[in-house]
């Protein structure tokens, strides 16, 4: 029988008369979609004559990659630490503050990398708040006296990313904890089975797809991240590569060492589908009753509270007092640079990129769980590299095809005689452009999880009952999708908040966004200035994660909201 409910879900169309069905082939146009700026970075990646690649084995491949692996395997174990127990502790465990912690363990995911960089590095240097303090308790007068951490460093870098990116996991685990049956816990505590007993023998490995996606979007950020690791004098591949562009002025150099990141990613996730190959994650129970709850005490929860409390004091709290106070003092001067149109722009890309984004995303996951041939399966995975790509290099990879585009258009007016200009450039276009191709990866990966816990059963029965595959996406999947779509939402929401090098290649002439004015401003070693509009960054993200997280909260099957 379950054999039969599985089948039954895949396309009539492709399976009985060989033609391609409107899913599948909405899958192919959004592959070419989101290729077509990546295939132009391959394709000046290979075609470039000069011996710039010679040149960088022979004096700092060596070094990008050691560095880069270290980077990667830091922030992978920190931001899984972190991010899991932290939301089993909330899901499943009462303990002070407990509440609280489950929306303000989000707020990090806020903040920008470089902008923590910064609040670190001017609390924890030579003449930051804690050295000076330490200096005035224990009398010290010259660097000589005493030790104390290097933070502009491999190791501080590390720490900076996992406090920012943590949330990824967070998110997509605590989302998977709450979509889980209560059967198979209630029956690992009657075998005896403690609280983090059933969560390492049940809970984990039913989480495990949505923690590996969260684990996999936070290492790509960790590839793409150019300002916290250029702060911190870290040899990445993303330093390089700005590098070998802006300081060499060699574009096809930058799209070479572009391709070895793009490799990394793959490597990645040839690595989790191959052990994920065989292995089913989704319910078999339909009893979705109240989670249990584990009352911790004593120890146990003063350990649950700091365990939970350090990241957001570290990651959020800590970077809103500093910047808050640099923007009660300098407020006047940034009101006086054009501020609220900064605001507007900035929620205008970010809102549409997210909505644009998440739709994309599930109607792809849901083509490849109707037609999961390994073409259709390519195609969503090339759909999905384009967060490997540095946003500078693939803003380029963006304006070539859509200037071909412009020129066709052109083309095709003087043929009839119309006075066509340019339709894409000077516009936003470019810029959702390039947003979806960065960020449709965090959308796609969220649907895609949410959709392995959804019993193929249930595909079966709807279509038995005659309903069509729009129609039980929209009536049975979507709504236990909510919370994991929502998440989706607001990931691709903040991250274009912050995104930086993307817009500012792609942005209209006189068009600036609070992400490009802070950076133009933080060059120019004004970051008290630009302290308002970080935070305005901060805040936007504050009251929609939140609200995600009561969303996520309410989302669960049987919930009573």
């Amino acid at each position: 029988m379950t054999t039969i409910a599985a089948e039954a879900p895949r396309s009539r169309s492709l399976r009985l008369t060989g033609r391609l069905d409107r899913w599948t082939l909405f899958a192919f146009f959004v592959a070419a979609l989101i290729g077509a700026p990546i295939a132009t970075v391959l394709i000046m990646a290979i075609t470039d004559t000069s011996d710039i690649w010679q040149h960088l084995y022979n004096t700092v491949l060596g070094t990008y990659v050691q560095q880069t692996l270290i980077l990667m395997i830091g922030v992978g174990v920190g931001t899984t630490v972190i991010g899991t127990s932290t939301a089993w502790l909330v899901t499943m465990c009462r303990f002070p503050g407990s509440k609280i912690f489950e929306w303000a363990l989000l707020l990090p995911l806020a903040v920008p990398g470089y902008v923590l960089a910064f609040v670190i590095t001017d609390q924890l240097e030579y003449a930051g708040t804690v050295q000076v303090f330490l200096r005035d308790i224990f009398g010290w007068t010259r660097p000589q006296d005493y030790w104390f951490p290097e933070i502009r460093s491999l190791p501080g870098a590390i720490w900076v990313l996992t406090l920012v990116l943590y949330p990824y996991v967070y998110l997509l685990a605590r989302a998977a904890f709450l979509e889980q049956s209560v059967c198979a816990l209630e029956v690992a505590r009657t075998l005896g089975k403690s609280s983090w007993g059933s969560f390492f023998s049940i809970a984990l490995p039913l989480a495990r797809p949505a923690i590996v996606v969260g684990v996999m979007l936070a290492l790509m950020e960790v590839l793409n991240d150019f300002g916290t690791v250029d702060y911190f004098a870290v040899q990445t591949f993303t330093v390089g590569i700005f590098d070998v562009w802006l300081n060499m002025n060699s574009t096809a150099g930058a799209a070479q060492l572009s391709t070895v990141l793009l490799a990394f990613v793959l490597v990645l996730i040839v690595l989790e589908r191959m052990a994920r190959r065989g292995k089913k994650f989704h319910n078999t129970s339909m009893k979705y009753s109240e989670l249990p709850s584990y009352r911790l005490r004593g120890k146990r929860a003063v350990g649950a509270f700091f365990m939970c409390a350090a990241p957001v004091v570290l990651g959020f709290v800590l970077p809103a007092i500093v910047l808050s106070n640099y923007a009660l003092k300098f407020y006047e001067e940034t009101l006086a640079a054009n501020y609220f149109s900064f605001v507007v722009n900035s929620l205008t890309l970010s809102m549409t990129a997210a909505v644009i984004a998440v739709l994309i995303g599930l109607f792809l996951a849901y083509a490849v769980r109707l037609s999961p041939s390994p073409a259709v399966k390519i195609a969503a995975r090339a759909a999905s590299i384009g967060y490997a790509i540095p946003g500078a290099i693939l803003a380029v990879g963006v304006l070539w095809p859509l200037g071909a585009l412009d020129s066709m258009i052109s083309m095709f007016g003087d043929y009839a005689g119309l006075a066509i200009g340019a339709l894409m450039a000077g516009t936003i276009v470019p810029i959702l452009y390039g947003y979806l191709v960065r960020f449709l990866a965090l959308a796609y990966g969220a649907a895609e999880s949410s959709l392995d816990k959804v019993t193929p059963n249930m595909d079966g029965a709807a279509r038995t009952l005659g309903a069509t595959p729009f129609g039980a996406l929209k009536s049975i999947h979507f709504p236990l999708m909510r919370g994991s779509l929502m998440t989706a939402g607001i990931l691709v929401f903040v991250d274009c908040m912050k995104e930086l090098p993307l817009t500012i290649i792609l942005r209209p002439f006189n068009f600036d966004t609070l992400a490009t004015f802070v950076y133009q401003y933080a060059s120019d070693e004004l970051i008290e200035e630009s302290a308002l509009g970080a935070l305005t960054i901060v805040g936007a993200g504050i009251i929609p994660v939140i609200l995600l997280s009561v969303t996520i909260t309410r989302s669960r099957p049987g919930s009573s909201s």
